[in-house]
């Protein structure tokens, strides 16, 4: 299926932008920087947007998400957007009861757990108008950004399944690892309803305007290669299979995946998100120096002396010098309590390189 007309890939806007070019395997002129989280908690701009609305409610809000997500964009000028949202936004639009509790993360009101309870999740449709607040979201931030490209966001499948079976957040994972290996049966449905919910959710924000597409999986890092090969990227294929037709680039990304990144692209990805924990040549060497990676400065250095910050982004992008593109990324999100005037400087400075 062809991008609908209007697409700003399809006019031209950003199908040449350095972050697509990059992301197409291509090293432009000026190397591409933003950050994940960049629209969030380190911006006082965003603090006072989100004043009496709930976490979901300002995703789900279109003129508030949009705001959101151009606030870093404004600020930083960073090289895309990535739309302000949460991982599991599209949980919520399928009926779902979930809430984001300010300190501790999603929390469902009952974990899905056995076949009944997944029997009983509801199926999310492109043209489910529960979407509607996300389409029109995506559309009024492509409009206020002209040439710079929005990259759409979703959660991985295993991340969401294990939110869902955990009940909330959890350190080890241990009832997803466990019902995956018990009752793989019910695993497969289990995750692959989740590869259809956020697949659709993802393919609603390219259809809308998004140039790119991420695909965030928190919580594969407390897989072992075997478990992720066998149990889990079977589902990834299939969300991002929902937007296999369309023609944008997609990022695989998760935190503690230095051993899954070869098994990561292989799900589909044109480009695969590098975390801190890897030296980024290391990581490129381990995908065969034939793709674009994105990372991977520390964001704990983020609140370190200037010298010692800028001497990490000039060891990240010589390191990534050898990836036929890369485009500069935190090894992770933006911490909270990170001095925007630090992210802006550090953009000055990848953009100097």
């Amino acid at each position: 299926m062809p991008l609908p007309a209007g697409h700003p890939l399809v006019e031209r806007r950003t199908s040449h932008s350095d972050l697509v070019r990059a992301y197409s395997g291509d090293r432009p002129e000026r190397l591409p920087v933003w950050f994940m989280r960049q629209a969030g908690r380190s911006l006082p701009e965003y603090r006072a947007a989100r004043v009496g609305t709930a976490m979901l409610e300002a995703c789900l809000d279109p003129e508030l998400a949009s705001e959101i997500t151009l606030q870093p964009v404004r600020r930083h000028g960073v090289d895309a957007a990535i739309f302000f949202s949460d991982i599991v936004v599209p949980l919520r639009l399928a009926g779902v009861d979930v809430e984001i509790k300010p300190g501790v993360g999603p929390v469902m009101g009952s974990p899905v757990r056995t076949a009944d309870d997944v029997a009983r999740l509801r199926e999310l449709t492109l043209s489910d108008e529960a979407l509607a607040p996300v389409s029109a979201g995506v559309a009024l931030t492509v409009a206020g950004l002209g040439g710079t490209p929005l990259i759409g966001f979703a959660g991985a499948p295993f991340t969401l399944a294990a939110y869902l079976v955990e009940g909330g957040p959890s350190r080890d994972h241990l009832a997803a690892r466990t019902l995956m290996h018990a009752d793989p049966e019910t695993w497969r449905a289990l995750t692959g309803w989740a590869a259809d919910v956020t697949g659709a959710f993802l393919r609603a924000q390219v259809l809308a305007g998004a140039s790119a597409a991420q695909l965030f999986d928190s919580w594969a890092g407390a897989l072992s290669l075997p478990d992720y090969v066998q149990h889990v990227a079977p589902a990834s294929a299939r969300a991002l299979g929902h937007v296999a037709d369309l023609d944008v680039r997609t990022v695989h990304f998760g935190t503690g995946t230095g051993e899954l990144l070869a098994a990561m692209r292989d799900v589909g990805a044109d480009v695969v998100g590098v975390d801190y924990r890897i030296p980024l040549d290391e990581a490129i060497r381990r995908l065969g120096g034939r793709t674009p990676v994105q990372g991977n400065i520390d964001p704990a250095l983020l609140a370190a002396p200037w010298p010692v910050l800028e001497a990490h982004v000039r060891d990240v992008v010589a390191r990534g010098a050898s990836a036929p593109g890369h485009v500069v990324n935190l090894g992770h999100g933006v911490p909270p309590d990170t001095d925007p005037e630090v992210l802006t400087r550090l953009v000055g400075l990848v953009h100097s390189l």
